[in-house]
């Protein structure tokens, strides 16, 4: 069968003007005459995918909160000003540090490469630090009878688990219709639910999912949305209230709401205070989570690479505090005023820092990131692929 406008004796019709196609669509127009992105950046000698500075500027932040709070627990039951910081602090930086983790983890499947890097880059150093730190406590606080047990979490570790947790259940999360509502339910069970225990910190697994969810649920425009100019100036009355609010509050609430890891009846309250409390502190924390991340630059900085090493910072700042807790150094009169509560703060932001960059990467790359190829089998697609590789650079060659 032939087409009438193309069969003999026919006058030809004109084409179409020519129209830009629709956005990510290849124009075929162009598609043959110019190199691709990729060939593009190889030849400059730049990467395709780039990092946003914005996220690693986040987490760098975050995780400097995070250090300079661990600092302040020795210090802030001597100081109701520390102690109120104390509390807004841990109202969002974990908070903002989970979101981010949630929605970099949208992509996360079933595939053989990804759980290969969710076990050696999770639970592979969940492993070595929840025996690392007993046995740090061990020999510096010289107490040999610290238990090491894989299933309760020890300081900082509990994390890993969480995010370990969170991860495996990203496919969920990605297939029902209301995730975040779903999410907050389960958080408020937990909370009435003091006969979980402490076995992998479930606790804190299940009242901060929320936070992941909601990661997994957020796109780019969410996080443009929050970082403009009018969020920006509203953000400054909001954390000053909320810091004169932190202060009111360090006599009248339990400052343990804020970790996550009891319910409500461990802390001494009717049982229908945890689902009220996880409500309350949902809509809180969110609040200043949008105020801290509409401060953070959106532009390259000094500390931006720094964003790619928080999690280094995050597990090897714990040995600092502890050194400092176990010698007594935070026990020096001078720590526990204005200018001594300055210094520690410092000192603690300066450190993480420092534990964030490359040269400490490089160091405990072995059990931050181990490669661990001996210990999986090899994919067939993933063979298949370096067959094809390899058969084209062979082509390449002999051409």
């Amino acid at each position: 069968m032939f087409d009438a406008a193309s069969s003999p004796g026919q006058p030809r019709r004109p084409l179409p003007p020519a129209q830009s196609p629709p956005d990510g669509v290849p124009n075929p127009r162009t598609a043959t005459s110019s190199r691709s992105q990729p060939e593009q950046a190889a030849r400059s000698g730049k990467s395709g995918k780039q990092r946003d500075a914005f996220f690693d500027n986040a987490k760098y932040l975050a995780i400097v909160l995070v250090a300079m709070g661990h600092s302040w627990e020795p210090l802030k039951d001597d100081s109701r000003i520390l102690e109120g910081l104390y509390t807004v602090v841990y109202s969002f930086h974990m908070p903002a540090f989970i979101i981010i983790s949630g929605y970099f983890s949208r992509s996360f499947d079933m595939r053989p490469d990804r759980l290969k890097r969710l076990i050696t880059g999770v639970a592979v150093p969940y492993i070595i630090f929840e025996t690392a730190y007993p046995l740090f406590k061990r020999v510096v606080d010289h107490d040999p009878g610290q238990e090491i047990s894989l299933l309760d979490p020890w300081y900082l570790t509990w994390f890993l688990v969480a995010l370990f947790v969170w991860r495996l259940t990203t496919p969920v999360w990605k297939l029902v219709r209301w995730p975040l509502p779903l999410a907050i339910g389960i958080a408020m069970l937990a909370s009435v639910s003091p006969s979980i225990g402490d076995d992998l910190d479930l606790q804190r697994v299940l009242q901060f999912l929320p936070y992941f969810v909601l990661g997994l649920c957020m796109k780019p425009e969410h996080f443009r949305l929050v970082r403009r100019r009018w969020v920006r100036v509203a953000s400054v009355p909001v954390f000053l209230f909320a810091i004169a609010f932190g202060w009111w509050a360090v006599p009248r609430m339990n400052t343990a709401w804020f970790y996550h890891r009891d319910s409500a009846q461990e802390l001494g309250a009717p049982w229908w205070c945890g689902p009220v409390m996880v409500l309350a502190m949902f809509g809180c924390s969110l609040l200043l989570t949008a105020c801290f991340f509409s401060w953070v630059p959106g532009r390259k900085m000094w500390f931006t690479t720094l964003g790619a090493g928080t999690l280094y910072g995050y597990l090897l700042h714990g040995f600092l505090v502890k050194l400092g807790d176990y010698r007594g150094w935070f026990d020096h009169a001078f720590l526990h005023r204005p200018l001594g509560e300055i210094l520690v703060t410092l000192l603690a932001a300066a450190a993480v820092t420092l534990l964030c960059t490359r040269p400490v990467q490089r160091v405990f790359r072995f059990a931050m990131e181990p490669k661990m190829e001996w210990a999986f089998k090899q994919d067939a697609a993933e063979l298949a692929r370096e067959r094809q590789r390899k058969e084209r650079e062979r082509e390449k060659v002999s051409a």
